[in-house]
């Protein structure tokens, strides 16, 4: 039985020399440069997360007394967190997603690459307005919380109607000369593909929501189903960059181009399901269950077989001498590939509504987060990355702590809510809704404030170590190559 496993993640590595790929990748032109499309979508993501950052600082300085009074609107903190939690999540996710895309064909984004990432930023810019919507109301649904005011739900229209338009043009262009290895490309174009079937889920959704029905009730359903396939292109952006990680720190591609191409279209297949839930109508239990198995049955078998082969093979080949980034590349993967295994064991511990469910997301787009956080520094040490390395080591010897200290973070605030789960602690309840009732309750709480304030902080640490690098890009273009192409 061993010796069968063994054979079958063998089968999924390729053995090209070191020398070989290094050699292969410089020689394509175009290859230590990124590509404006790549740039602008990347701003977007980073910035994105400063601003999100604002905005929970808005929140917890407006709980000041002396501040408060000066707020007439009640809502606008929890207006303020809706804002937060899209920039955080949506925002951060699908614009890195677009970045990485527009690294897959090598510059050739044409007009619609330099275009959409302006209207995304518009978007986005008009979401952030939709905070100070006095007297609106947010919503708090699952996966999409909202602002139900057309000023919030128009900016979130045009972001994802510049994702979804980008991923269309993208998704047309040949893979070649990127800086992305094939199987991680492979990745990157699969969670295009769920992209564009979320947005096509949601469209059936709308259709099918019955008139009169509640402002929660139809934000709520109407995304539900959306929102999950939107996991499955988190997911797939996550392996997509711990294959670029580790082709980075051992210098050899982990999957063939086959065997990539395989498992992303067995994670992506099942849901091209998902539109069809919404036959008898989105408050079908067809639809509401059917979404949440897909989901919960459709994702870990592929991220466990590209996880065993990722491991595999670091064990085989190790990790390339004298590269610095390789042992921050590899603390990174660890971190992520923990996170997501947690995030796997909680929720299949879910029985009822209780705090286990935060616990579960919480560690599964932790997951996401830390992959991304590496792939970011992957990014920003992309251009002239031999004649730089002495200027990248710096960032690459922070990196090695940085991403650590963020999945330790994640880790145990994740646990805190797992251990108030256990003990019944209510899911969307705060302060005095929160009803602690015992000991068990009040060590969850304390436990996971341990771990958030640690995640802040290495959260803090990657803005400062990412922003520095990326404001090097405007103020010295002629130290390294940034291509203008689009």
């Amino acid at each position: 039985m061993i010796s069968r496993e063994s054979a079958v993640v063998e089968s999924l590595s390729d053995r090209p020399s070191v020398g070989q790929q290094r050699e292969a990748v410089a020689g394509l032109p175009g290859v230590g440069s990124l590509p404006l499309a790549a740039r602008r979508w990347a701003w977007l993501a980073v910035g994105s997360l400063v601003v999100a950052g604002l905005l929970s600082l808005a929140v917890v300085i407006g709980r000041l007394p002396w501040v408060a009074p000066w707020i007439p609107d009640p809502l606008f903190f929890k207006r303020c967190l809706v804002v937060h939690v899209n920039l955080a999540l949506l925002v951060w996710f699908y614009a890195f997603l677009a970045a990485l895309a527009a690294l897959r064909v090598s510059g050739r984004c044409g007009a619609v690459g330099v275009l959409t990432p302006s209207l995304a930023v518009v978007g986005v810019g008009v979401m952030v307005m939709g905070a100070f919507a006095s007297g609106a109301e947010p919503v708090l649904a699952n996966y999409i919380p909202v602002i139900d005011h057309p000023v919030f739900l128009g900016g979130l229209a045009a972001f994802f109607f510049a994702v979804v338009l980008f991923f269309l043009h993208n998704l047309t262009l040949p893979t070649s000369g990127g800086l992305l290895p094939r199987d991680a490309s492979h990745g990157v174009m699969a969670a295009g593909v769920a992209l564009l079937l979320a947005a096509v889920t949601y469209v059936s959704a709308r259709a099918g929501m019955p008139e009169g029905v509640d402002a929660h009730t139809f934000f709520e359903f109407s995304t539900w189903g959306a929102g999950h396939v939107l996991q499955v292109a988190n997911v797939c952006g996550m392996l997509a960059v711990w294959l670029w990680m580790l082709e980075r720190a051992t210098g050899r591609q982990v999957l063939t181009t086959r065997a990539s191409g395989l498992l992303f279209a067995l994670l992506v297949a099942p849901h091209f399901f998902a539109p069809m839930l919404t036959w008898w109508g989105a408050l079908d239990a067809l639809y509401i269950k059917g979404s949440t198995e897909l989901m919960r049955w459709g994702i870990f078998p592929v991220v466990t077989v590209v996880l065993v082969a990722c491991v595999r093979h670091l064990r085989r080949h190790g990790l390339v001498a004298g590269d610095p980034a390789a042992r921050a590349l590899r603390a990174g993967f660890v971190a992520s590939a923990l996170l997501i295994v947690i995030g796997f064991v909680l929720g299949a511990m879910i029985r009822e509504s209780n705090t286990l469910i935060p616990a579960h997301y919480h560690a599964a787009l932790g997951a996401v987060t830390a992959a991304f956080m590496a792939g970011v520094f992957l990014f920003v040490s992309a251009p002239g990355a031999e004649a730089g390395a002495r200027r990248f080591a710096r960032l690459w010897r922070a990196a090695r702590l940085q991403l650590p200290l963020y999945g330790i973070g994640q880790t145990v605030f994740a646990a805190g809510f797992a251990v108030g789960g256990f003990y019944g602690l209510g899911r969307k309840a705060y302060g005095s809704e929160q009803h602690v009732r015992g000991i068990g309750e009040i060590t969850g709480i304390a436990i996971m404030g341990a771990g958030g304030l640690i995640a802040v902080v290495a959260g803090l640490w990657f803005l400062f170590l990412v922003l520095r690098e990326m404001a090097f890009w405007l103020r010295s273009r002629a130290s390294f190559p940034i291509s203008n192409n689009t």
